[in-house]
């Protein structure tokens, strides 16, 4: 390993820590700081001093792989992140929001897919040469993913409390289930139109489900596991060490089920975080405690994924053939998905007769995409390219959510503090 990959790391940490005191003064969430310090200090922007500035090959310099090599700080900060996203569904909170969640994370996942699958079905049939249909589904099933990263940053910076809150995280973080079963029914129909396969409807309905129920169960089986060991080790300082043996055991799991002798199965190592999380918080009554160290213990690691999530944009997509109606389709894919992410939720609210603030507000919050989106669309544009496929295609996929992540990564935490002020729930304002 290069040694420079350490004095890289520093100087990504030293500019993100300054971005937090330009984002108090100018009054925005840190994570957008974090975001902007990962675009100006990835190969796109800093790079360029080491590569000749080459901005086409930026993607292969040093920084570039300085970035590659820190990868892993994304999927560990993601399985803490839904670990503390676990703490939500705490048996009284449950009580209380229980049903509407449900009902709310439903319709949300469900009109972001819709809406943006019209939308771009219109926009085929006026340039149908430029907007291939298994793009549109594709994309389709990609909308229903939230980032619950960035929400909870929000939450966590301003210290927000209230019904609006209370129904977010536990929404966010069901989310990630129908996400992924939207995805792996609606891309099933859209890998099937673009290699010239038949519909598995194993693939479609029975993997998915399956894979959620042995991301819960093996979620379930760690959180109980933490809970019983917490019995003998009292201390913090051990008490984390155990939120790290479920984070790592769980990526670790989700890595082994893909292996084909495990069936290729694809788990959600998101879902099996909170599980572990939600048990821990019922079964421990001291538990608030252990989550408010794992919140001073995980910031800097948040801060790093974020900074790494945005040295990771591509932008020489800009600068390609492609590169207006990439832009185009993305700004259609941005447009709608948020629209129907504010849809969703409103007529959620309506239905299971949530409060006004939660109605008018919720909806907002939902606007932040990342993680999972971008693992989603890997995964689309590996299979679209693969044997059969249309290479052209996947290539679109990504480069069309790396660039509305970049939008909803920027805007998103600013819509969501506004929308959390407007509803009365920041009770610190900094």
């Amino acid at each position: 390993m290069d040694g420079f990959i350490f004095l890289y790391a520093a100087a990504i940490v030293l500019v993100g820590l300054l971005s937090t005191r330009l984002m108090k003064v100018i009054k925005m969430p840190f994570v957008t700081g974090y975001i902007i310090t990962g675009i100006l200090m990835g190969p796109f922007v800093f790079g360029l001093f080491f590569n000749g500035f080459d901005f086409l090959n930026a993607g292969s310099g040093p920084v570039a792989e300085y970035v590659r090599s820190l990868g892993w700080v994304n999927n560990v900060a993601l399985g803490f992140i839904a670990f503390s996203v676990g703490a939500s569904f705490k048996r009284n909170t449950l009580k209380a929001v229980g049903k509407k969640v449900l009902v709310i994370t439903v319709l949300e996942a469900v009109f972001a897919s819709l809406l943006v699958i019209a939308a771009l079905l219109v926009a085929y049939f006026i340039f149908p040469n430029d907007i291939p249909l298994p793009l549109v589904l594709t994309l389709g099933a990609i909308a229903a993913a939230t980032a619950p990263a960035a929400t909870l940053m929000v939450v966590k910076q301003y210290r927000a409390k209230g019904p609006v809150t209370d129904t977010l995280l536990p929404v966010v973080a069901l989310d990630d289930a129908a996400a992924l079963i939207l995805f792996a029914v609606l891309f099933q129909i859209a890998e099937a139109m673009a290699t010239g396969g038949s519909f598995n409807a194993y693939e479609m309905f029975a993997k998915p489900l399956i894979e959620i129920v042995i991301s819960l169960a093996i979620g379930a089986a760690l959180g109980f596991m933490m809970s019983f060991a917490c019995h003998f080790f009292r201390s913090r300082g051990n008490r984390t060490g155990w939120i790290i043996f479920v984070v790592f055991a769980s990526l670790g799991l989700y890595y082994l089920f893909k292996q084909d002798f495990m069936g290729n199965m694809e788990l959600s190592s998101l879902l099996t975080c909170m599980t572990a999380g939600a048990i821990f918080v019922n079964m421990r009554q001291d538990s608030v405690k252990e989550f408010e160290f794992l919140d001073r213990f995980t910031t800097p690691i948040y801060m790093l994924f974020f900074i790494i999530s945005g040295a990771n944009l591509n932008l020489t997509i800009f600068a390609s053939e492609s590169g207006l109606v990439v832009l185009a389709i993305a700004l259609i894919y941005v447009i709608f998905r948020a629209g129907g992410k504010w849809l969703g939720a409103f007529s959620g609210a309506a239905i299971s007769k949530a409060e006004p603030t939660v109605k008018k507000y919720l909806g907002f919050c939902l606007i932040p995409q990342a993680g999972v989106a971008i693992g989603l669309s890997t995964t689309a544009g590996a299979a679209l390219s693969g044997p059969g496929g249309n290479p052209l295609i996947g290539a679109m996929v990504v480069a069309i959510i790396l660039t509305s992540t970049l939008v909803y990564e920027l805007i998103g935490p600013i819509v969501t503090k506004t929308a959390l002020k407007k509803a009365g729930e920041l009770t610190l304002e900094r």
